[in-house]
């Protein structure tokens, strides 16, 4: 997320070991955009964020500058960016969504998993591969989606799954439930 932001101040880098330039070693990188790590990247990423949901009819809270609201006649949407200040930097989690999401699911008290991806293993001939229902493997695949902003490590399985969104199989929830399970095991990992 840190990574899409343009920074206003002008920074400049030694080149990287593996990048350098042969022909022109002691030269500088100029920084367009912000990296983790570059103390303007938050508040650059955050800027990007409200700006986005003020444009899209969101309203920012008056007491918590980090609550965003939208009311239509029926619902109410509510965008909360939780930001722990450490004094080895800010870590951006979602760790109460990831609750809500297990909670939702009925995947609260599942088993563990110490990885978000499992290689698909042979599967046994015996063993029925059935359609399930398009609506929930799309809804898990879109609460998975939404957590990948604050969660790089679960992306490429989320990915993999997504795939499978036209015609899902009953092996293709086993490998969702699995990032579950892994959420369930790091709940609040995030941006640091």
């Amino acid at each position: 997320a840190f990574l899409y932001e343009k920074i206003a101040e002008e920074v400049y880098v030694t080149q990287p070991r593996g990048f350098e330039d042969p022909d022109h070693p002691k030269k500088v990188y100029k920084i367009v955009k912000a990296l983790y790590g570059l103390h303007q990247a938050p508040r650059a990423w955050y800027e990007r964020l409200s700006t986005f949901l003020l444009k899209h009819g969101y309203r920012r809270g008056t007491i918590d500058r980090t609550l965003f609201i939208k009311k239509n006649s029926k619902d109410i949407m509510l965008v909360q960016v939780y930001v722990d200040q450490r004094p080895d930097g800010i870590v951006i989690h979602q760790e109460k969504y990831v609750a809500d999401i297990l909670k939702k699911f009925d995947l609260d008290n599942s088993k563990l998993a110490s990885t978000p991806f499992e290689p698909q293993k042979i599967r046994e001939k015996n063993v029925p591969d059935s359609p399930i229902s398009v609506h929930l493997y799309r809804s898990m695949i879109g609460c998975l989606m939404y957590l990948t902003a604050t969660r790089p490590d679960i992306m490429f399985a989320v990915c993999a799954a997504a795939r499978h969104q036209v015609t899902p199989k009953t092996s293709n929830l086993l490998s969702v439930k699995r990032i579950f399970k892994y959420l369930t095991a790091y709940p609040k990992l995030g941006l640091w």
